[in-house]
């Protein structure tokens, strides 16, 4: 085996450049097999190994361990076959006729009549990348990637071919679609195609259409349960979300979790939780619940007004209200009411105890690109909660965690340079540095996206990035040069190069900027140096 280069990866993660593929899987399985201290997660792609780590001390140390680790070869597994049948009607299809100087049945033909072996999962459940046997299809990303590309697509990127497991965004070349179910949590193994599998596309013999998997019923009993939350208005967006879901990387899962870190763990300290316990991530601070038996709550993040009512039989008790940022009691029938006032984009409802739910993975984290976790919150809807042990202490009021603009209106956000800087260099990170940039209304949970009215980035490398496994707050760099700020609930991998890579400290104001919000990135190189040569 051998290393190339080691980059940081944000705060947290290291970036590993192999010389090959089998080097890639060698290391992926000695890592897996026996992991360096604080390692979280791993994520083996083409010509990369991304490491995520619990501190950036871990970080350092593994930065040094790396190189002198001892590596077998990897062992080339069989796997099974994999018949895929295709409808080969895709948007991009004629696109990649014209990129490869076929005709679009010459394309057809051409991914028909080789077969495919899964190499790697990444970028969502189910997602695998197929290495073909040739390079007759060997075609670029599009410049910009479509925010939705549906669930059973066909697609081309590189010299991999592969089928989204459900609606995500993309930028690989669309040639057709599958009825078949990629991923399905019910399968003794979730992931229809895995790494080693061979797959083998065939023509499809009647009119198929994509259709979604179907959604998850809720089976938490709530007879079996005393007291919880009636959900009566979810308002924009209501999810469940706690620290996420750690160590899935090499299946396309990826951590999601509460997008704003500081306020969700604010939240859960208030009401005296442990840390990682599931609250309510509310978009918009809008939503009403109304307490089965008594209750302690507390709401974090976004600026909001509580207003909290009676039960309809209470006679004595008036309408009152709660202050944000501090415990109070809804108690049995009551009714809180959150309406937004001011700063901020999520706010997080957490109540004392225990959210009783089957945990998905290890998690109530609801992931809205991979579709893995409990469905959104529906009015109507019951939070069972179970409560807590003795001990537990409820906090007393705190500062908000809300970012502050400077006397101009604009955020700053500190960001690490790399790990693919040098597609830009130094005069791309100087302008990524100068320039304000806007939050567009595009952003979601996967990613800030940004727009600006001064020039877009320019890279400095021509060709193609190979798909390589990418950190939370990475800043990727579409060829259109408007960067795309990744959020929890961000792809595992990706294929534009990443320029620097927002600070795990600063995520969570990042997470609290709604459109419209303007951006201003101060870099700050790691300590001690971005990138090392083994």
């Amino acid at each position: 085996m051998s290393i190339r280069a080691i980059h940081r990866a944000g705060s947290h993660d290291l970036l590993i450049d192999l010389d090959s593929l089998d080097a890639v899987l060698a290391l992926n399985a000695a890592l897996e097999t026996s992991p360096l201290s604080g390692q979280r997660d791993l994520l083996a792609a083409a010509q990369t190994v991304l490491l995520k780590f619990d501190s950036a001390q871990s970080a350092e140390r593994a930065m040094a361990a790396l190189p002198e680790l001892e590596v077998a070869s990897a062992l080339h597994a069989a796997g099974k076959l994999v018949e895929v049948p295709v409808n080969y009607d895709g948007e991009d299809l004629a696109a990649v006729a014209e990129l490869t100087g076929l005709s679009t049945e010459a394309v057809i033909n051409a991914h028909t009549s080789q077969r495919w072996r899964a190499v790697f999962g990444g970028f969502a459940p189910g997602f695998a990348y197929l290495l073909g046997e040739n390079q007759d299809l060997h075609v670029p990303r599009r410049d910009s990637p479509r925010t939705k590309v549906p669930a059973g697509a066909v697609a081309l990127a590189g010299e991999y071919s592969a089928v989204y497991p459900r609606q995500s965004p993309g930028g690989w070349q669309l040639i057709g679609h599958t009825d078949l179910q990629m991923w399905d949590l019910q399968r003794e193994n979730p992931a229809l195609i895995r790494p080693q599998d061979t797959v083998q596309f065939v023509r499809a013999t009647r009119k198929i259409s994509v259709s979604q998997a179907p959604a998850a019923q809720d089976e938490a009993s709530e007879q079996a349960l005393a007291g919880g939350l009636k959900i009566i208005d979810a308002g924009l967006q209501s999810l469940l979300q706690d620290a996420g879901r750690i160590g899935y990387g090499n299946l396309g899962v990826g951590v999601a979790g509460a997008a704003d870190p500081a306020a969700f763990h604010q939240a859960n300290r208030l009401v005296g939780n442990q840390p990682g316990q599931a609250v309510i991530e509310n978009l918009g601070s809008r939503i009403t619940v109304e307490a089965e038996q008594d209750q302690v709550l507390a709401l974090t993040g976004a600026e909001a007004e509580l207003w909290i009512t009676p039960a309809e039989d209470d006679q004595v008790r008036t309408p009152r209200q709660a202050a944000a940022n501090a415990p109070f009691a809804l108690l049995h029938g009551e009714r809180l009411e959150v309406e937004p006032a001011g700063r901020g984009l999520r706010s997080y409802l957490a109540v004392r105890g225990t959210i009783e739910q089957e945990p998905v993975l290890g998690s109530l984290s609801t992931d809205t690109l991979s579709g893995v976790g409990p469905q959104p919150l529906q009015a109507g809807g019951m939070l069972p909660v179970n409560r807590p042990q003795l001990g537990h202490i409820v906090g007393n009021s705190e500062p908000s965690t809300l970012p502050v603009p400077d006397d101009n209106g604009v955020y700053t956000l500190r960001a690490m340079p790399g790990p693919r800087a040098d597609w830009f260099g130094q005069a791309g990170l100087d302008q990524l540095a100068a320039q304000i940039w806007d939050v567009t209304s595009e952003s979601n949970r996967v990613g800030v996206r940004l727009d600006t009215g001064q020039q877009p980035l320019q890279r400095v490398r021509s060709g193609e990035l190979a798909s390589e496994g990418v950190a939370r707050g990475s800043l990727q760099v579409p060829p259109s040069g408007l960067p795309v700020l990744f959020l929890a609930d961000h792809p595992v991998t990706g294929g534009y190069p990443v320029i620097a890579t927002v600070i795990a400290e600063d995520l969570s104001a990042a997470a609290q900027l709604p459109p419209g919000s303007r951006i201003r990135f101060e870099l700050h190189p790691a300590a001690g140096h971005a990138a090392s040569d083994a």
